[in-house]
């Protein structure tokens, strides 16, 4: 049976809140019920679902999520030697296919793949680096 938890920001400082939602959209109050009852505000936005599956280090992946492998690329029939590429992507829920997606790809298909299902090509199984609520920048293309 899948674990189902959620995570916030609270409102009082950085520190992230697990545990239960409780919503009151009416008196624009949002909190959880962290594990010893007890209630804490949260900002609204950054409500994230557990998605159920851990990252290569035994860390719980929640939506939102950054996470990033290493996929060394070879090009077959050159004498090119093989290039270690960075792929780093966000935990998105779709609500589309009802599932944790990173980027086009299913999370729970991706996870502890050691190579790349389209090109073949050897890869590191993903760890998370960060959130999209504390370090957008991750996800920012480098030139």
């Amino acid at each position: 049976m899948r674990e189902i938890k959620f995570r916030a920001l609270s409102t009082n400082n950085k520190d992230w809140i697990y545990g239960f939602p409780l919503i009151y959209g009416w008196a624009d109050v949002f909190q959880i019920v962290d594990c010893h009852g007890e209630r804490k505000n949260v900002k609204p936005n950054t409500f994230c679902q557990f998605t159920g599956l851990k990252d290569k280090n035994g860390v719980e992946i929640y939506e939102g999520d950054i996470l990033k492998r290493v996929v060394t690329i070879r090009l077959f029939g050159t004498s090119d030697p093989p290039e270690d590429v960075e792929d780093i992507q966000e935990v998105k829920w779709r609500e589309d296919y009802a599932g944790f997606y990173i980027g086009e790809r299913e999370l729970f298909a991706e996870i502890d793949a050691t190579s790349c299902f389209y090109t073949g090509c050897g890869c590191t199984k993903f760890e998370i680096i960060g959130n999209i609520h504390e370090r957008p920048e991750l996800l920012e293309v480098q030139p």
